[in-house]
């Protein structure tokens, strides 16, 4: 029972931020999806019935062009039979040595023609071959095949016989009499055996998107067809009768699809009518397309109309959601914020808020929230440097009293005769690095309480180039390869020569006992308007991204034997500078430590 008690405010908060939320989002589904849905469904039908006669004229127009283009063809080959019968070079059949010179005359009309008459013969009223442009079929007799039809035109009866398929090639006969100009007697025929398979390519040429082409006569018969459809076995015999051809007028129709397969099709229908004077010969086209793939615009279109739909509903409920937190969740998410801060949990980014006097006293609460944990990062840091001075008093003087020896002893050994340049130099190091340790000591001493700089004009490229000289025997004894790009074009700093010494010598040694043998150090300066970089960059493991808030604080260490306070001194001695430093990764994989510094503090 003293759970609910204590959450009984929460529930009813979170009751009455639901309550508002679903009132608001009902409120825009009905006010702003309804009109849309009304509109896009009305757009959607319109839009669908206007493609869907494109999709029909298209089929109906492209089936009547087929046909003319079919009609003229044909017209142009009954046309030749009508005028070569009553050439007077076929009145040769009169006599009885004719095939030479009417065969020649034959082989000449084949050739100039192309391709389009696979033989023209000449044959007499028993139906024997006189003359051809094949000679091999000279005196064979040529078998009539099956009538489609027959007509006239210019006075000569024209017979069509229906297409005949010998393997791959297919022809179709056409027969015109030869009568004699004499007597009007009969002579013979002339054969014109057209390649049909220049309409059967005509058609797969028509053929395309899916479509499928058929030429069919006027019972039903498919004298022709696109490849698909003779794969299909179309030309076996198979009639369209039962499609009923000749009850339809030009234009469209949708059908079964049998026997051209299991699916619905859509069917364009076209009958070209006479040309030049020739009456049709009765074909007809179908253009004939699969009614999945005819309509898969409409499809297409439905689910571009059903996804704008669907993405209009979902930044209607993404609209009304926000409104809804904008309303609701002010005070719910600045007495988050709080209660979290009081459990212990850090303070890593800003309450959500909202406009107006709530948004403004969560933007006061939040900054007074991050101001305090500053704080407390800040108090932590000092005490933990406090603790440093307070270890530094009580180890000063085991520390000093060595160095104090060492350099008396370095002092003593530089006045030996006989030492060497580099003896002398090595005795310098001692001396100076031994005044600089102590120096360090006086430092931890005074990192509590930091003691004043005395800055003067230092030249910072000097500063670095004596850095690393220093701490050359390591560097050599390790094969660490060091360069420097030192771009600044005026290196001279106001600064505490001997802090910022201090301050490269940490940064280089950490560099140093973190690589590995043959690592590389890049010593690196710049100038931005009047602010001073140095950068100090390796290729060793770097510094994990969860780690680099915590890098500078004292104590805080990753190398084992560390203790913790190099970084620490290092960031107090930049700040008293009035600069910062910042780690991140360098261009080499490793990390890369920046530090900047005033060429002027203000108010000096």
């Amino acid at each position: 029972m003293l759970d609910l008690t204590l959450n009984f405010p929460l529930f009813i908060r979170y009751r009455l931020r639901v309550t508002i939320r679903k009132t608001l989002l009902r409120a825009f589904l009905l006010i702003g999806l309804a009109p849309a849905t009304i509109l896009a469904v009305l757009a959607f039908v319109t839009a669908r019935d206007a493609m869907q006669e494109e999709i029909r004229h298209g089929l109906a127009a492209q089936a009547e062009a087929v046909s003319s283009d079919i009609n003229r063809i044909m017209f142009e080959r009954i046309q030749n039979a009508s005028t070569w019968n009553t050439l007077e070079v076929m009145q040769d059949l009169q006599v009885q040595d004719i095939d030479k010179r009417l065969s020649n005359f034959l082989a000449k009309l084949k050739a100039g023609y192309g391709g389009v008459y696979r033989e023209l013969d000449v044959v007499d009223r028993n139906g024997t071959v006189v003359s051809s442009s094949n000679p091999a079929v000279l005196g064979k007799s040529h078998a009539a095949k099956p009538i489609w039809q027959t007509m006239l035109l210019v006075g000569t009866r024209i017979t069509i016989e229906l297409p005949v398929r010998a393997g791959k090639e297919v022809s179709l006969d056409i027969r015109a009499p030869i009568v004699s100009q004499f007597g009007g007697n009969p002579l013979g025929e002339l054969i014109l055996e057209f390649d049909w398979g220049q309409i059967e390519s005509f058609l797969d040429s028509a053929a395309s998107g899916g479509r499928a082409v058929a030429l069919v006569d006027k019972a039903g018969r498919v004298l022709a067809a696109s490849q698909a459809l003779r794969e299909a076995g179309l030309l076996t015999g198979v009639a369209l009768a039962d499609w009923q051809l000749e009850a339809r007028s030009a234009g469209t129709f949708e059908h079964s699809g049998f026997p051209l397969g299991d699916s619905d099709v859509v069917v364009g229908l076209g009958r070209a009518g006479g040309f030049a004077g020739f009456s049709s010969i009765g074909l007809s086209t179908l253009v004939i397309e699969a009614q999945k793939d005819a309509l898969a615009p409409v499809r297409r279109m439905a689910e571009f109309s059903l996804g704008i739909l669907g993405g209009l509903i979902l930044i209607t409920l993404w609209i009304s959601g926000r409104v809804s937190r904008s309303i609701a969740q002010p005070v719910v998410a600045l007495t988050t914020f709080a209660r979290d801060y009081k459990l212990g949990q850090s303070a890593s980014g800003p309450a959500p808020t909202s406009t107006g006097e709530v948004g403004e006293l969560g933007e006061a609460f939040t900054k007074m929230m991050n101001d305090i944990d500053q704080s407390r990062r800040k108090l932590v840091q000092a005490s933990k440097l406090a603790v440093v001075g307070e270890m530094s008093a009580v180890i000063a003087h085991e520390v000093r009293t060595p160095l104090g020896i060492l350099r008396s002893s370095a002092q003593m050994l530089r006045r030996e005769p006989g030492l060497s340049d580099e003896g002398q130099e090595l005795m310098g190091f001692i001396e100076s690095e031994t005044e600089r340790l102590n120096r360090l000591v006086s430092a931890m001493l005074d990192s509590a309480r930091p003691r004043p700089l005395n800055k003067l004009a230092t030249d910072l490229h000097a500063l670095i180039h004596q850095s690393s000289t220093l701490l050359g025997a390591q560097i050599e004894k390790k094969k660490i390869l060091v360069s420097e790009r030192l771009d600044a074009a005026d290196a001279m700093v106001e600064c505490d020569a001997e802090q910022i010494t201090q301050v490269l010598l940490n940064l280089i040694l950490n560099a140093l006992q973190i690589l590995p043998e043959g690592g590389q150090i890049r010593l690196a300066t710049y100038q931005q308007k009047n602010m001073f970089f140095i950068q100090i960059a390796d290729n060793g493991p770097g510094i994990p991204v969860d780690e680099r808030n915590r890098i500078f604080e004292a104590f805080f260490f990753r190398r084992e034997g560390g203790v913790g306070l190099g970084l620490a001194i290092v960031q107090q001695i930049v700040v008293a500078h009035g600069g910062d430093i910042e780690v991140g990764e360098s261009e080499m994989g490793g990390a890369r430590f920046t530090i900047r510094l005033p060429r002027k503090l203000l108010g000096e």
